[in-house]
Protein backbone atom coordinates (compact mmCIF):
# COMPACT_ATOMS: atom_id res chain seq x y z
CA UNK A 1 0.00 0.00 0.00
CA UNK A 2 2.59 2.25 0.90
CA UNK A 3 4.77 1.79 -2.38
CA UNK A 4 1.50 3.05 -3.96
CA UNK A 5 1.18 5.78 -2.45
CA UNK A 6 4.69 7.16 -3.54
CA UNK A 7 4.46 5.45 -7.45
CA UNK A 8 1.27 8.03 -6.93
CA UNK A 9 3.04 11.33 -5.83
CA UNK A 10 6.20 10.41 -8.21
CA UNK A 11 5.99 10.91 -11.61
CA UNK A 12 8.14 9.09 -13.94
CA UNK A 13 8.62 10.48 -17.39
CA UNK A 14 11.82 8.72 -18.41
CA UNK A 15 11.51 7.20 -22.04
CA UNK A 16 9.72 7.80 -25.61
CA UNK A 17 6.83 9.91 -26.41
CA UNK A 18 4.88 10.90 -29.14
CA UNK A 19 3.30 13.86 -29.33
CA UNK A 20 0.90 17.18 -30.58
CA UNK A 21 0.80 20.54 -29.96
CA UNK A 22 -1.44 23.38 -32.06
CA UNK A 23 0.18 26.89 -33.32
CA UNK A 24 -2.74 28.95 -34.33
CA UNK A 25 -4.80 25.79 -35.05
CA UNK A 26 -2.41 23.75 -37.12
CA UNK A 27 -1.01 20.27 -35.02
CA UNK A 28 2.57 19.63 -35.29
CA UNK A 29 3.48 16.27 -34.12
CA UNK A 30 7.23 15.30 -32.68
CA UNK A 31 8.93 12.40 -30.73
CA UNK A 32 10.11 13.45 -27.22
CA UNK A 33 12.70 11.48 -25.05
CA UNK A 34 13.16 12.56 -21.60
CA UNK A 35 15.87 11.91 -18.91
CA UNK A 36 14.12 12.07 -15.36
CA UNK A 37 16.92 12.29 -12.35
CA UNK A 38 14.53 13.28 -9.27
CA UNK A 39 12.79 16.53 -10.28
CA UNK A 40 15.17 17.25 -12.84
CA UNK A 41 14.24 16.92 -16.25
CA UNK A 42 16.09 16.87 -19.39
CA UNK A 43 15.58 15.51 -23.44
CA UNK A 44 15.08 15.76 -26.80
CA UNK A 45 12.45 16.71 -29.12
CA UNK A 46 12.10 16.29 -32.76
CA UNK A 47 9.38 17.95 -34.65
CA UNK A 48 7.90 16.77 -37.61
CA UNK A 49 8.35 19.66 -39.71
CA UNK A 50 11.39 22.13 -40.71
CA UNK A 51 12.09 23.63 -36.72
CA UNK A 52 14.28 20.07 -36.46
CA UNK A 53 15.81 19.09 -33.12
CA UNK A 54 15.48 20.70 -29.81
CA UNK A 55 16.79 19.84 -26.30
CA UNK A 56 14.38 20.47 -23.19
CA UNK A 57 15.47 21.18 -19.45
CA UNK A 58 12.75 21.53 -16.97
CA UNK A 59 11.58 19.94 -13.47
CA UNK A 60 8.64 17.75 -12.42
CA UNK A 61 6.44 18.56 -9.04
CA UNK A 62 4.66 15.91 -8.39
CA UNK A 63 2.41 15.53 -11.49
CA UNK A 64 2.88 19.04 -12.72
CA UNK A 65 6.03 19.52 -15.87
CA UNK A 66 7.54 22.44 -16.69
CA UNK A 67 10.32 22.79 -19.32
CA UNK A 68 11.87 24.89 -22.06
CA UNK A 69 12.60 23.50 -24.75
CA UNK A 70 15.11 25.30 -27.65
CA UNK A 71 15.53 24.04 -31.29
CA UNK A 72 19.28 23.58 -32.11
CA UNK A 73 19.84 25.20 -35.24
CA UNK A 74 16.33 26.89 -36.38
CA UNK A 75 15.25 29.45 -33.68
CA UNK A 76 16.72 31.13 -30.95
CA UNK A 77 13.04 31.67 -29.03
CA UNK A 78 13.13 29.71 -25.97
CA UNK A 79 9.53 28.05 -25.19
CA UNK A 80 8.11 27.53 -22.15
CA UNK A 81 5.79 24.01 -21.65
CA UNK A 82 3.70 23.29 -18.87
CA UNK A 83 1.80 20.12 -18.62
CA UNK A 84 -0.07 17.66 -16.27
CA UNK A 85 0.89 13.97 -15.90
CA UNK A 86 -2.19 11.84 -15.98
CA UNK A 87 -2.41 9.26 -13.04
CA UNK A 88 -1.21 6.00 -15.15
CA UNK A 89 1.91 7.80 -15.77
CA UNK A 90 1.21 7.99 -20.02
CA UNK A 91 -0.70 10.83 -21.15
CA UNK A 92 0.59 14.56 -20.74
CA UNK A 93 -1.34 17.75 -21.81
CA UNK A 94 -0.86 21.80 -20.98
CA UNK A 95 0.29 24.73 -22.86
CA UNK A 96 3.15 26.27 -24.55
CA UNK A 97 3.89 29.98 -25.15
CA UNK A 98 6.75 31.71 -26.89
CA UNK A 99 6.63 35.39 -25.44
CA UNK A 100 3.31 36.62 -24.35
CA UNK A 101 1.74 36.27 -27.61
CA UNK A 102 2.52 33.36 -29.36
CA UNK A 103 0.72 29.78 -27.30
CA UNK A 104 -1.17 26.93 -27.60
CA UNK A 105 -1.95 23.41 -26.30
CA UNK A 106 0.23 20.35 -26.56
CA UNK A 107 -0.73 16.60 -25.44
CA UNK A 108 1.45 13.54 -25.48
CA UNK A 109 1.72 9.60 -25.15
CA UNK A 110 4.19 7.29 -24.02
CA UNK A 111 5.36 5.53 -27.37
CA UNK A 112 4.99 2.06 -26.08
CA UNK A 113 8.69 1.59 -27.21
CA UNK A 114 9.90 0.56 -23.57
CA UNK A 115 8.10 -3.23 -24.61
CA UNK A 116 10.75 -4.76 -21.79
CA UNK A 117 8.87 -3.06 -18.93
CA UNK A 118 5.44 -3.98 -20.21
CA UNK A 119 6.49 -7.68 -20.59
CA UNK A 120 7.96 -7.58 -16.72
CA UNK A 121 4.80 -5.70 -15.50
CA UNK A 122 2.56 -8.71 -17.46
CA UNK A 123 4.67 -11.54 -16.06
CA UNK A 124 4.54 -10.11 -12.60
CA UNK A 125 0.71 -9.66 -12.32
CA UNK A 126 0.98 -13.69 -13.13
CA UNK A 127 2.80 -14.17 -10.40
CA UNK A 128 1.03 -16.02 -7.83
CA UNK A 129 1.49 -13.48 -4.38
CA UNK A 130 2.66 -15.34 -1.14
CA UNK A 131 0.13 -15.10 1.74
CA UNK A 132 1.28 -14.11 4.88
Amino acid sequence: MEYKYWKNLMADLNGAWLGTYWQQGVPSRFEAVFVQSGNALSGSILDDNYLGEAQISGEVKGRSISFTKRYLITSPAAIKYIGTLSENDDYIQGQWKIGRRNFGRWEARRSGEDLMAELKARIQQQIPQKAG
